[in-house]
């Protein structure tokens, strides 16, 4: 697609044969940048005018940050999504301006080490306080609901389905956007007074997307069970993909191969970690635990196998 994506192709197949000789970065600490906001893995810094994004190794389960780099995600988590906005731009417009560190301003050349394959400048624009979640299968939280409505967000749903079903059809399923906190879920008509009449288009755009990534990534051996999106608007546009896109820490994937209606689903998103965190005395709240070398591995492994997977 471009040099930035072929190159870490090549950085990625060297860097999986020592996983531990990869430098995981925690905490980006670029001192003379302007920090805007330090989020659950990304740190995002005001260059310019325009906003640096930088995907750390940090990853979170149940709200809860926890204290173990899992190395190369942030770079795989960066250059999936950048696939994906070059791949959508037919659909609709993105916020990215480059990802290659030899193009930003001059300020950031110092950090160029650090913000290679894990970075992001961007355009800021103004965010619709909304999640915009699209369902194709029955799962998490979605499929608890519908055990006791036989509904999703107000969609009622048909009677007999069970866990990991397929749906008749994807639905757009939107939450609020919590700065702290639980997202929750919303209908159709509480997100409308949230954004007004763009709903319309923000929703038809989810679902375009959700298809195209559903026909692309079933040929590739993987099934996207849910996602979700975030979009903003400028002067020049008024709705514009921004945030991430599809990858495993905004999506579920699953294996076609070992895809089985009616139980829990193998997958290559941090659902993992979460699997093993339930094994613990823990009460998902701070401090969590340390993930032991096996388990981080094992997530470092999976993220290297849904970027290869997707993108080559």
């Amino acid at each position: 697609m471009n040099k930035v994506l072929d190159n870490f192709k090549e950085f990625l197949k060297a860097s999986k044969e020592k996983i531990d000789d990869v430098k995981a970065l925690y905490f980006s600490n670029f001192d003379s940048l302007k920090l805007v906001k330090r989020g659950k893995v990304r740190d995002i810094y005001e260059v310019d005018g325009n906003l640096l994004i930088v995907s750390t190794d940090r990853i979170s389960a149940f709200d809860v940050i926890l204290p173990t780099p899992i190395p190369l995600k942030g770079m795989v988590l960066n250059m999936i999504s950048y696939f994906w906005f070059e791949k959508l731009k037919s659909i609709l417009p993105n916020h990215v301006i480059s990802v290659d560190p030899e193009e930003y301003p001059k300020e950031c050349k110092k950090y160029i080490d650090d913000l290679m394959f894990r970075s992001m400048l961007v355009r800021k624009v103004e965010v619709y306080k909304l999640e915009c979640i699209v369902r194709g299968y029955l799962a998490g939280s979605a499929y608890e609901e519908y055990k006791n409505t036989s509904s999703v967000c107000n969609i009622k749903l048909p009677q007999g389905l069970k866990l990991s079903s397929k749906l008749p059809e994807p639905i757009f399923t939107p939450s609020t956007k919590a700065d702290v906190g639980h997202d929750q879920n919303i209908s159709f008509d509480e997100a409308k007074e949230i954004v007004g009449d763009v709903l319309f288009e923000i929703k038809n755009k989810s679902l375009e997307i959700f298809n195209f990534a559903s026909s692309y990534l079933y040929e590739k051996g993987i099934i996207l069970c849910d996602t979700k999106f975030e979009f903003g608007f400028s002067d020049q546009d008024k709705v514009i993909l921004i945030d991430e896109v599809l990858t495993p820490d905004s999506s579920r994937f699953w294996f076609k191969e070992f895809y089985k209606e009616g139980i829990s689903q193998e997958s290559y998103d941090k659902q993992f970690i979460r699997d093993y965190l339930k094994t613990l005395v823990w009460n998902k709240t701070y401090p969590a635990p340390v993930l032991p070398k096996n388990i981080v591995n094992e997530t470092v492994n999976r993220y290297i196998t849904i970027f290869e997977k997707i993108v080559q």
